[in-house]
């Protein structure tokens, strides 16, 4: 191992990785670029980092012994998903290089933290209130009333532990939420035309934001991203300056996706924070200067961050599991779209395989391209 007194480690060091999916394997393509070792923590063997990792420490993200391995072995750790134990990491602290820290997870893991910090910035959030019984939930929807969603506030992605209630009607499923144990949070619905996210990167001294972007989903998962959101100069602007408003707040270090809502009069309001690369952020691989990995892993290493530039805009379109056959189908046809295949073993139906980048110079133009494929 190399040992340094300074902030700044320097390539050939070793940076391990809590988790094995996708962002992890793109963390590594950066990393490996700048000329650093790699190691992987994740329970499941050759995931889509581990086949990139110089090696790979087979157990769960919990396990205190296997991230003391992690930690004893690596010059600096980073995490690529926010469900890490904080628990863990504390007991840690003088053993594991976390730049990161535990405030910014401990914060972002339980949904009525992260939203007491986010007032705590002076920025607008939905209304909400914590539930946790059948009581409790009638009495916060006199107050918030409908629509409005039910969340649980820890663990809930991509759709997953949330329940949308429109009327009375929709209360006896929404139940089914608490009914788990589960603590809950009900959350005004935001009426917005535009959902839109920016990504901001810290090493501990410096911050850059990534162009503000806009998001489609279906089915409550990520479908396609417009870089740049098809916003105002002034949308945009104020989204950065509530990204840059976070982010010095958490003295942040590596990347933080912000997740936001707009309204049709112009309002904004930051629905969620992702403490890592997201994948809003994946077009910036070939779009951008410097990708949100790039800056992740810079970020983390103390090195200095760059003004982010869009050398072209650009449509990212998510790959699952139900659309991975049809795209194969389209390699030989579209030479100029960037296919990237996560390398996971089983597909399944709604599960992320991988993405595709269009870099482009009409985004309407290439919508059409990519809904008269039927493959989406």
């Amino acid at each position: 191992m190399i040992n340094l007194t300074k902030d700044l480690i320097l390539p050939g060091a070793t940076i391990g990785i809590v988790g094995g999916g996708q962002l992890g394997q793109m963390m590594i393509t950066s990393a490996k670029e700048m000329g650093y070792k790699v190691i992987v923590l994740d329970p499941t063997a050759d995931c889509p980092a581990g086949q990139m990792a110089d090696s790979q420490i087979v157990a769960s993200y919990d396990d205190f012994q296997s991230l003391k391995e992690l930690a004893e072995k690596s010059d600096v750790v980073t995490y690529e998903f926010e469900n890490v134990s904080v628990e863990t990491l504390e007991k840690l602290s003088d053993t594991i290089n976390l730049p990161q820290g535990t405030n910014l997870l401990a914060k972002t893991q339980d949904r009525l933290t992260e939203k007491e910090f986010l007032e705590s910035c002076g920025v607008d959030i939905a209304p909400h209130k914590q539930v946790e019984t059948s009581e409790q939930l009638g009495n916060a929807l006199e107050e918030i009333g409908y629509p409005s969603v039910l969340k649980t506030i820890r663990g809930g992605y991509d759709g997953k532990g949330q329940y949308v209630l429109k009327s009375v009607e929709d209360i006896s499923d929404a139940e089914k939420l608490l009914s788990t144990g589960a603590v809950c949070e009900l959350e005004a619905w935001v009426p917005f035309d535009k959902e839109i996210s920016v990504i901001v990167a810290g090493n501990g001294y410096e911050f850059k934001v990534f162009p503000v972007v806009e998001n489609i989903h279906v089915n409550n998962i990520l479908h396609e991203t417009i870089a740049p959101a098809r916003v105002s100069d002034d949308i945009s602007e104020k989204a950065k300056e509530i990204g840059l408003i976070i982010a010095e707040k958490l003295d942040l270090r590596g990347v933080l996706a912000i997740e936001m809502f707009l309204t049709k009069d112009g309002k904004i309001y930051v629905n969620e924070l992702a403490p890592r690369p997201h994948n809003s952020g994946h077009y910036s691989i070939e779009a951008c200067n410097f990708s949100q990995f790039d800056a992740h892993i810079r970020g983390v290493l103390g090195w200095p961050l760059a003004d982010v530039e869009l050398l072209s805009p650009a449509l990212m379109v998510n790959v699952l599991g139900q659309h991975i056959e049809g795209t194969y189908d389209l390699i030989p046809q579209k030479n100029d779209w960037h296919f990237h295949n996560y390398g996971k073993e089983e597909s399944k139906v709604n599960r992320k395989m991988g993405h595709i980048t269009i870099l482009n110079d009409c985004i309407e133009k290439t919508l059409g391209e990519v809904e008269k494929t039927k493959i989406w």
